[in-house]
């Protein structure tokens, strides 16, 4: 009676989330390009700094230019087998175009989420340890945001796992005009492995959970059901959604990337994160730029390492909240605890920002990532943000802040200032401008 209780109470409340998937489909030989379009949020974000404004990416391949002999294909077989995994990861031709679409398309993007894993899966990992979870679900953030805690997507979820509004609140992440949980690599890590936890004590097959976990078990139990309520992933491949079949193929590619990215020579990239931070309870409204500002620490990392806080105010009144800190600030934090407490208080406090602290938020200077190539693109005839974006590897809503758009409407002959991450812009030729 429980379980059935709680596959209604899935079906209605969890629909979210998007992606693909596929092994002995041999008739299926025509690769989708649209699968990878709709759930390719594993190379969508190139800096962790700005917020995704889709978690799906364009990836311009098929199969008829991937050039993949039978010779790849045993390499990449064997070597997917010798992975350790207490999660079953077999190979077709799906999954084969999604490891060529990491590791040879996008390596860019690639190179980065590979360097902030350094920072997430020691998170990560414990927590699925504390639920005792099988380590390979840390994979499972990859697929969905990149490892973008700020990631958005066009349906509403939000965050590293892309938890939607309902289901965060389902699994009590805090989400009101300050904070939302779903943002907090921590707490949102706590609700996906319950999550998890319940969506294994239903299917007991952990290829379900994953498939469960991205459409919704509504959507899975159909496919059971219309396949004659066959429980093999592979056998209700067809009755599932289309835009989540790829799911699995690219939780698979994710795993050999993660593995065998020395052999297709692709280099993490370092991350900004300080290696070892701490946690401070908060027992009164503080806003991170009070904190910033007296402790001299960039506010820009400040809000990587509390992405949270929506408007840079914790709101601890009545209860305390965590500010993580790098571990160097926490002696001088206590230290200057009431300094930095008192520090503009009326400033950061007065009616009018606790009134509309977003539009106070809007007002600082938007963040330049380090390194980036100042350069200004003038429109030309078809171009539209999406595909500029793509072209020089910012998002969308870094674009809008950039050139204060307020929608995506943009006209030929227009300038745009970009902001060209530096990788990038020595590969297109871009040079430095004076104002970089």
């Amino acid at each position: 009676m429980k379980k059935n209780l709680k596959l209604i109470i899935f079906s209605i409340l969890i629909s979210n989330i998007v992606p693909a998937q596929n092994p002995k489909l041999e008739n299926d030989t025509v690769f989708d390009k649209q699968q990878i379009e709709k759930m390719d949020s594993l190379l969508y974000q190139w800096y962790i700094q700005q917020p995704n404004e889709d978690n799906s990416l364009i990836v311009d391949v098929d199969d008829d230019t991937l050039g993949v002999n039978e010779t790849q294909d045993s390499f990449y077989i064997k070597r997917l087998q010798s992975i350790n995994s207490f999660i079953n990861l077999p190979y077709n031709h799906i999954v084969r175009n999604f490891i060529k679409a990491y590791t040879e398309k996008k390596r860019d993007r690639v190179e980065v989420m590979l360097g902030l894993t350094e920072y997430y899966f020691p998170i990560i990992e414990e927590i699925l340890d504390l639920y005792q979870l099988p380590q390979e679900l840390r994979f499972l953030p990859i697929i969905e945001s990149g490892l973008n805690p700020r990631a958005v997507s066009r349906a509403g979820a939000v965050g590293l796992w892309q938890f939607m509004y309902g289901t965060g609140r389902m699994y009590n992440l805090t989400i009101n005009s300050f904070i939302d949980e779903r943002l907090d690599p921590i707490a949102s890590t706590h609700a996906a492995c319950k999550f998890l936890k319940d969506l294994y004590s239903i299917y007991g097959d952990w290829t379900l959970v994953i498939a469960a976990y991205n459409c919704g078990p509504g959507n899975v139990n159909k496919a059971i059901r219309r396949s004659g309520g066959k429980r093999n992933y592979w056998d209700i491949y067809y009755y599932l959604p289309r835009e989540t079949r790829g799911y699995v193929p690219a939780f698979i590619a994710a795993n050999y990337t993660y593995y065998f990215y020395k052999e297709h020579n692709i280099i993490p990239q370092p991350i900004t994160y300080p290696p070892a931070t701490d946690t401070i309870m908060v027992n009164d409204m503080l806003h991170l730029k009070q904190v910033a500002e007296v402790l001299d620490y960039p506010i820009e990392l400040l809000r990587d390492l509390n992405p949270q806080y929506k408007v840079d105010i914790i709101p601890a009144k009545g209860r305390s909240f965590v500010l993580r800190l790098p571990k160097e600030l926490v002696g001088p934090y206590i230290d200057k605890e009431k300094e930095i407490f008192a520090y503009k208080d009326s400033i950061f406090f007065n009616k009018k920002v606790l009134a509309d602290p977003a539009k106070y938020l809007k007002s600082y200077r938007y963040y330049v990532p380090p390194g980036s190539v100042r350069y200004v693109y003038r429109v030309k005839k078809g171009d539209v943000l999406g595909k500029i974006a793509e072209r020089y590897n910012v998002s969308v809503r870094q674009l809008r802040q950039w050139n204060r758009l307020r929608g995506n409407l943009i006209r030929i002959g227009q300038r745009l200032v970009i902001y060209v991450p530096e990788r990038t812009a020595q590969r297109l030729g871009i040079a430095r401008d004076k104002k970089s």
